[in-house]
């Protein structure tokens, strides 16, 4: 029984998947006796295996005719629609409201086979494939990328593409910072590493990063914002010091300069106490723009007041007011804030000195307030101990040696004890000397001093006692306009020089004097100058008594020098001078007084006054003019870091009895120097050669000093 059962259950099982559609037909199924025959029963297996075989026969399902008709389909009595018309679809009409936007206009071309390249080195190379619309930056841009590229410092030979990999990311980034530097905020920029380019048949030696920068459009500012600004008596002057307007190209560094110039147009302009906070830059991608909003307080206009000093008795408050170049009542500047700083530094008095704006009186309505300015400083040092060693072939050796108290009668009253030892030079002196009086850099010297000088020319022992007054130009301070005058008497008695043991006859001579000169610089440094020109103009009316006899003459002299730089290295430079002595014979000038050429800063290559008419023992007498003349050329040699410089050089040089320059008698010099630059200024090595010397004339002088020749 159990056996029948299961042969039931699989002919049923077969017969449903031969005949879906008679296994869902319950209602008109046969029993299952009449649909199941004896050999199902005897032969389950065999008879299920014809069932199935005659199932996949019976499927074959001849392809239908696609002319005949659909049948009707069962369960379904809706009539399929063959006479419905569709109608046709009418045309629509354009609207003149809408309107299609060309989303592609605008957008930069991009053309990389036809990209412009910039060949920073030889590994790497920056494409720029935009056309439209053009990157005007372009110049600058590549050479701060490449001042600044992390790529660029391998171009040794030795690079690979590890290395090139390692430091291209970097770059990258750099590139897109620079880009907004610029102001251009959508750019993009595509890397490209390998040892070939494209269209290559072969690949390089050497790999090589591409970088293809699309800068794409460049964002404008939009609102501006300057915080109070406006709020200021001068906002209009102000706020045109800021030279950003709402539609200017946005770049970062001009931001930065802008904000500079309008924190100076500030503190120029009587704002002691105005803040500029730090700019905040707004980045709109959609307006294609940047909002910009710089915080600004002017805070008060303000005038200044007095200055206060922190140490009374020193350095007072009154004495510090004389050298500020501002008078109370006058509107602030911060300048002359700074100004008043270094000329306190400048005294030499002072370790450490601060300067600070303090109100006084807040500004009330259009009326400015007042700041008084604070002084705070520290004493120095008061006390020097100096010395300078020279030496030149003619002239030998000097050793000068000083002593001074920069502060002994305050405030700035010095006073200087010096002494010279040398070949031919012997002297002690006392100088009292007063810095900063009756003004900015005005100095009054007075200097006594006994000497004994032997030269080439004469022997002279002279008591004297100088007193000057003049405007000086300082390291710190240099000034387009210098000038001094003074008065000057003097006791001395002088002779020629023994010759062969014979000694000459000695003369006394009494001298007075007055004199003034001054000085027109527009160079760019006093000890070592590369561009600009000097003048300068002596005149001394000038009395002196020898033997019972008066005499009166006038001593005048000019100087003039011009620099031209040539290159990074090079600075050409020339001088001129003409000297002349009018109204007395040679013999009523002393010959200390009289006029000499030769020497290291005369003409090189000659001793020291050596140039000039002679006597009989081939002395140089001196003369009542002069001229000469120096070229060279300052060549920097890249040694020490650019310390070290070679000037050659060329001299000539004239001096004559008579009160005209006399050209017949021209001597010249040539010979090559070194210069090292400290600093302090550059040490100076000379070595000349006479070109037209005489019998006793040196083939060669050396000459060795501090600063330029001239």
């Amino acid at each position: 029984m159990a056996r029948r059962a299961l042969g039931t259950c699989l002919a049923v099982a077969a017969i449903a998947a031969s005949h879906p559609v008679l296994a869902q037909d319950i209602g008109s199924a046969p029993s299952l006796d009449e649909l199941i025959p004896d050999s199902a029963v005897e032969n389950p297996d065999e008879w299920a295996q014809q069932g199935a075989d005659g199932a996949a026969s019976e499927g074959e399902v001849a392809e239908p005719d696609t002319d005949s008709p659909i049948s009707d389909i069962p369960g379904i009595p809706v009539a399929w629609p063959e006479d419905v018309e569709i109608p046709a679809l009418e045309p629509l009409e354009p609207e003149d409201d809408i309107r299609f936007a060309d989303l592609l206009e605008d957008a930069p071309r991009i053309a990389f086979d036809e990209a412009d390249l910039e060949e920073i080195s030889n590994t790497l190379v920056l494409g720029f494939p935009q056309k439209e619309p053009p990157f005007t930056q372009r110049g600058d841009f590549v050479d701060r990328f490449g001042a600044l590229s992390t790529i660029e410092e391998l171009d040794d030979g030795d690079e690979n593409v590890a290395q090139l990999a390692a430091r291209a990311s970097e770059d990258e980034e750099l590139l897109r910072t620079l880009l907004r530097v610029y102001g251009y905020y959508d750019g993009e920029v595509i890397r490209t590493i390998g040892t070939r380019d494209a269209g290559e048949d072969a690949a390089e030696q050497r790999p090589r990063v591409r970088f293809d920068v699309i800068p794409g459009p460049r964002y404008t500012y939009g609102a501006i914002d300057l915080g109070e600004l406006a709020a200021a008596p001068d906002a209009e002057e102000l706020r045109a010091a800021f030279g950003i307007q709402s539609g200017d190209y946005l770049q970062s560094d001009t931001i930065v300069d802008e904000r500079f110039d309008l924190d100076r147009a500030l503190g120029e302009t009587g704002y002691a106490f105005a803040e500029i906070d730090e700019p905040e830059l707004l980045i709109d991608h959609q307006r294609v723009e940047g909002d910009l909003t710089l915080p600004v307080r002017p805070n008060g206009k303000y005038v200044f007041g007095d200055v206060v000093s922190s140490d009374e008795t020193f350095l007072s408050g009154r004495h510090l007011a004389s050298i500020a170049r501002f008078e109370p009542g006058d509107t602030y500047q911060r300048s002359l804030e700074f100004d008043l700083r270094r000329a306190i530094t400048a005294t030499g008095l002072v370790s450490t000195v601060a300067v600070e704006a303090r109100e006084v009186a807040p500004p009330q309505g259009d009326e400015p307030g007042v700041v008084a300015m604070d002084v705070t400083l520290e004493r120095a040092k008061l006390r020097t101990i100096s010395g300078a060693i020279g030496y030149g072939s003619e002239e030998g050796i000097r050793v000068q040696a000083a002593w001074e108290h920069r502060n002994l009668f305050p405030p700035e009253g010095a006073l200087r004890l010096r002494g010279i030892l040398g070949t031919r030079e012997q002297l002690a002196g006392v100088t009292f000397r007063k810095n900063n009086f009756g003004g900015r850099d005005k100095v009054l010297t007075v200097d006594a001093y006994a000497s004994s000088i032997d030269t080439t020319a004469y022997d002279a022992r002279t008591v004297a006692l100088t007193g000057t007054y003049e405007r000086t130009s300082t390291l710190l301070f240099q000034k387009p306009l210098a000038w001094g005058v003074g008065a000057e008497i003097l006791a001395t008695d002088e002779r020629n020089r023994i010759v062969d043991g014979v000694a000459r006859p000695r003369q006394t001579y009494f001298v007075g004097s007055v004199f003034g000169r001054a000085t027109i610089d527009t160079s760019d440094s006093l000890l070592d100058p590369t561009r600009g020109f000097r003048v300068t103009g002596f005149l001394a009316p000038e009395t002196s008594r020898t033997q019972g006899e008066q005499y009166y003459y006038l001593r005048n002299r000019v100087d003039a020098a011009y620099y031209q730089s040539v290159g990074e290295r090079t600075v050409l430079a020339a001088r001129l001078a003409f000297a002349g002595i009018q109204g007395a014979d040679l013999i009523g000038i002393a010959p200390s007084r009289r006029l000499y050429a030769g020497g290291g800063g005369s003409v090189r290559g000659y001793g020291y006054q050596a140039i000039g008419p002679k006597n009989e023992f081939m002395e140089p007498i001196g003369g009542r003019s002069l001229v000469e003349a120096s070229f060279e050329a300052r060549i920097g040699t890249g040694f020490f870091d650019g310390a070290v410089s070679v000037v050659p050089f060329f001299d000539l040089g004239s001096v004559s009895t008579s009160t005209t320059p006399d050209f017949g008698e021209i001597k010249m010099g040539a010979g090559v120097g070194l210069r090292y630059a400290t600093g302090f200024g550059p040490i100076r090595v000379d070595v000349g050669v006479p070109l037209n010397p005489e019998p006793e004339d040196s083939p060669v002088a050396v000459y060795v000093s501090l600063g330029q020749a001239f």
